[in-house]
């Protein structure tokens, strides 16, 4: 399988500031990576260097098996992107901007660019200078969408769009990957990725700090277990990986670690089964198992400054 994306040891700079340390991603064709993070942490800077639009200042950065900064313009027209603020000439209307960005970058499907319109509810007659925010990223994603692009980079794509057309962007992104198209998804709506991505890439301090499928990620954080059983439960607190118990004689809610989980319902089992509901971490609690003591050391300087 071809890669599409490869980055290895990645380094940018902005001025002394390390904004990129050591960055390495791969995304394979037809594959839909989830690249996220908190503003600052490094996806945006990870996604220009991509785009040819900001010079490295150490590692590779190549799609298509090509220089990203080298052949910018050559990558540019099987790649297409959608930032998360869209700036439109605001004396053209909806439809010249999307006809002028297929131009640019060489081609434009008009049928599938009539069902984008349609599906994403705008009026291409109007003025990019009257459109809502929401209706500025509708622009740029219809350009895209409409696009014989090969590689497609999202950048929090979702923004300004109500829960309806968010829906809509999730079942376009799914068409792309039937049809083997690769998707670079950066987001802060962890549920659209957890959807719509085979593969995750956490960034942390312009770190890759974890990266993998979800099922390969949920070793990271704890199963929640409810449990309710024929006779009375004891000595579930004593066990080691069981954390937030809450229970009565013969039913228990808790959380527990993955590499204790087995020993837990062994455990549990001599007490008889009546039900058993477990839940995997979701994606939100991967995320915060790495930016959940930022989160409380932001908190406590909030704390400490009123």
């Amino acid at each position: 399988m071809m890669i599409v994306i490869k980055i290895n040891n990645l380094v940018k700079f902005y001025g002394k500031f390390k904004a990129l340390d050591g960055v390495d991603m791969e995304v394979a064709e037809g594959k839909i990576l989830g690249f996220i993070g908190p503003n600052g942490a490094g996806k945006t800077t990870t996604i220009r260097i991509l785009l040819g639009l900001l010079r490295k200042n150490g590692g590779t950065a190549n799609i298509f098996g090509k220089d990203a900064w080298t052949y910018a313009a050559d990558l540019h027209r099987s790649m297409a992107y959608v930032p998360d603020v869209v700036n439109l000439w605001p004396t053209l209307t909806g439809g010249e901007v999307i006809d002028l960005l297929g131009k640019l970058r060489g081609s434009i499907n008009h049928q599938r660019r009539a069902e984008m319109l349609k599906r994403f509810e705008l009026d291409p007659t109007k003025k990019c200078g009257t459109y809502s925010r929401g209706n500025r990223q509708k622009v740029a994603l219809v350009s895209a969408l409409s696009s014989e692009a090969e590689l497609f980079i999202f950048d929090e794509p979702t923004t300004g769009l109500d829960p309806l057309m968010e829906a809509v962007f999730k079942e376009c992104i799914l068409e792309l990957k039937r049809v083997g198209k690769t998707v670079l998804l950066s987001s802060h709506t962890l549920s659209v990725v957890e959807k719509l991505c085979d593969q995750v890439s956490i960034i942390k301090k312009g770190k890759i700090v974890e990266s993998g499928s979800l099922d390969e990620l949920r070793h990271l954080t704890r199963t929640s277990i409810s449990v309710e059983t024929d006779e009375p439960i004891i000595g579930l607190e004593e066990i080691k990986g069981v954390h937030d118990l809450s229970m009565d004689e013969t039913s228990a809610r808790f959380q527990v670690e993955s590499d204790n989980l087995h020993g837990v319902l062994d455990h549990l089992a001599q007490f008889g089964f009546k039900s058993l509901v477990s839940r995997p971490p979701t994606l939100e609690e991967l995320f915060m198992h790495h930016y959940g003591e930022m989160l409380e050391q932001g908190c406590k300087g909030q704390k400490g400054g009123d």
